[in-house]
């Protein structure tokens, strides 16, 4: 019955969604119906229920405040109005582009979260080390109802710093009773069209081309460089060992320096905030084009709205946008400064600061302030030790040995365009923007997406100008492939990777906790990142992994300190004063540490005993 409520409520939501793009998007044909509904609709997801939740906290009647919302939104955008008649014909590119892309990542989505098989639930590859993270805050976000979210990996941390819009969505449908793997995976699979149907969108605004649209399209989601080469040849195994080492691909190959990962396995699967801020980033861009290069300032509402709740679902994307839009905005007052061709500019920007100072003040600059491993200097990305044009000849390819040619033989609109691209690149080259320098790479992808709409445009062109066609089919062949093969070979080892995330005693020992202890207890636990107290239950942990909270520049030295002593060298007081509530016992634990388990079977309640694990409740 949850699942069938979440369905409904999310059902309204893009009833809301598809509405609101009948009034913001006047004029939009099919394919721009179907993007700015799913764009609407995972902006409203995102942000109605977390206003709601400033007045009743993160539970049911925040979520029916905010449904009462989307339900007048979608009665108010669905009321006749001029402008709102469907024009345009169907691309048959564009849904080339998208249902196989849509069709491979809803099966990856599926088959790599919780998937159930003997009892355990199993994951993939890309979602082996991130996924616990993303359902460690979604449970406990509606377990605990408490909003702002307080930080359940680390005991008396707030989420401070991170873009937690991403989780709530899926926490909203757990308050209506949905099982944890639909939560995580309906609001996913609603915002995958906003994400790769704004790629086509913007592709095609700029290229004006269906075909150089889809072929850009393909070179962002299936690029990749020359890392292929370094699986060719070699001893016996070398090339099959793609489909069977862990994270040994020709896009994820640290050991050769091969760090420009796929785009859809690696970046939309695994990183759930990434894929809303993808979602409501990428359509706007499309808009943006309209707004800025077209005059269509009509679309202010619409950007608006996109952008409203970009700082806390990504804060990368909201910067990528806040560059881009001031490059345009450069060359709107080298155009044209009247007041009227400006004015829309403001009211656009006016409303954007309305939304996001509270973000950024409230949620965002908290988390930072301070921190050591935030905002610091270090040039040239993630490169360990190579050339730095080589570096990125070998990670990027043929689009990256391609972008200069591509950008002179290019219109000037869509020079200024990338532009903000550039702008991009440059700052991420030499400003980290959070603890680990590899997370720059979620800025550095709107540049390369950029990079790739300018390529796909000057191969188009080459190919149309050679006087033999089949000269230019077999050009663009083998550079298509020499551009593709390494992300094929990518999806290939994710289709097939496999890997068990939680036993069956940790789903059992996890469906107590949430039955039987009260969802503020704090629990002592290992600091593995495989935590089924956490990610399955929702409790708070008093030390969670260091992988996680090292990256989130959290101070844990503290809390790992004393799980150390709790499980090694154990007292009343030292619980007592941490205010551990249970202690968990397993094959982590054990390992990790020379516990005395000894002390608590004869200090405190054998609570729960399932397999390898036990929980004692401290009296």
């Amino acid at each position: 019955m949850g699942n069938v409520l979440s369905l409904v409520y999310m059902g309204i939501f893009l009833a809301a969604g598809a509405g609101l793009a009948r009034r913001f998007v006047p004029h939009s044909d099919l394919q721009e119906r179907v993007v700015f509904a799913s764009a609407f609709a995972t902006a409203l997801l995102a942000g109605l229920p977390a206003l709601a939740a400033l007045v009743f906290d993160f539970t049911l009647p925040a979520a029916l405040t905010a449904l009462a919302a989307a339900a007048g939104l979608a009665v108010w955008g669905w009321l006749p109005a001029a402008g709102t008649a469907m024009g345009g014909k169907a691309e048959r590119g564009f849904w080339l582009c998208i249902l196989p892309a849509l069709c491979l990542t809803f099966w990856l989505l599926f088959t790599h979260t919780l998937s159930l098989k003997d009892g355990a639930y199993w994951c993939g590859q890309s979602t082996y080390g991130d996924l616990p993270m993303h359902l460690a805050l979604i449970q406990a976000l509606a377990q605990q109802g408490d909003f702002p979210p307080g930080f359940s990996l680390l005991a008396g941390q707030t989420v401070a710093g991170y873009h937690y819009l991403g989780e709530s969505v899926s926490s909203v449908f757990l308050l209506l009773g949905a099982g944890l793997k639909f939560a995580c995976l309906l609001p996913q699979f609603t915002a995958l069209p906003a994400v790769f149907g704004g790629v086509w969108l913007l592709a095609r605004r700029l290229l004006k081309s269906a075909g150089a649209a889809s072929l850009g399209f393909w070179l962002f989601f299936m690029g990749s460089g020359f890392g292929f080469v370094y699986f060719l040849g070699g001893e016996k195994g070398n090339f099959t060992r793609i489909f069977t080492a862990f994270y040994e691909t020709p896009t994820n190959y640290v050991q050769e320096n091969i760090r420009w990962v796929n785009p859809i396995v690696d970046m939309l699967v695994p990183q759930r905030a990434t894929l809303f801020g993808w979602a409501l980033l990428f359509p706007a861009l499309a808009l943006l084009a309209a707004f800025a290069l077209e005059g269509r300032r009509e679309l202010w509402p619409g950007l608006a709205l996109l952008a409203a709740p970009l700082p806390l679902t990504q804060t990368h994307a909201a910067l990528a946008l806040v560059l881009i839009c001031g490059v345009l905005f450069f060359r709107q007052l080298l155009t044209d400064r009247s007041r009227a061709a400006l004015a829309p500019w403001l009211v656009f920007a006016a409303v954007c600061a309305v939304f996001w100072l509270p973000q950024m003040l409230g949620e965002i600059l908290p988390g930072v302030q301070g921190g050591e491993r935030f905002l610091r200097l270090s040039f040239n990305w993630a490169n360990e030790g190579d050339n730095y044009f080589w570096f990125y000849i070998k990670n990027i390819g043929v689009v990256y040995l391609l972008l200069i040619p591509a950008f002179i033989a290019a219109d000037k609109a869509l020079r200024w365009f990338y532009g903000g691209g550039l702008v991009i690149l440059l700052l991420s080259e030499f400003v980290v923007f959070q603890p680990n320098n590899y997370d720059n790479n979620k800025l550095l992808f709107v540049w390369h997406l950029l990079g790739c709409v300018l390529v796909a445009g000057l191969l188009c062109r080459l190919v149309k100008k050679l006087p033999q066609k089949a000269v230019g089919a077999a050009l663009a062949g083998v550079l298509v492939f020499l551009a593709t093969f390494g992300s094929v070979l990518t999806v290939g080892r994710e289709l097939v990777s496999e890997y068990q995330q939680f036993s069956a005693d940790a789903i059992a020992a996890a469906d107590w906790a949430k039955e039987e202890t009260d969802p503020h207890a704090l629990f002592l636990t290992g600091t593995q990142h495989i935590n089924a107290v956490a990610s399955l239950a929702g409790r708070t942990v008093l030390c969670g992994s260091p992988s996680y909270l090292y990256y989130h520049g959290l101070d844990y030295a503290d809390q790992q300190a004393a799980a150390k002593a709790m499980y090694e060298t154990p007292s009343a007081d030292l619980l007592e004063e941490w205010g551990v509530d249970y202690v968990v016992f397993s094959g982590f634990e054990r390992s990790e540490f020379a516990a005395d388990e000894e002390w608590y079977q004869q200090n405190c309640t054998l609570a729960f005993s399932h397999g390898d694990y036990a929980i004692y409740q401290v009296e």
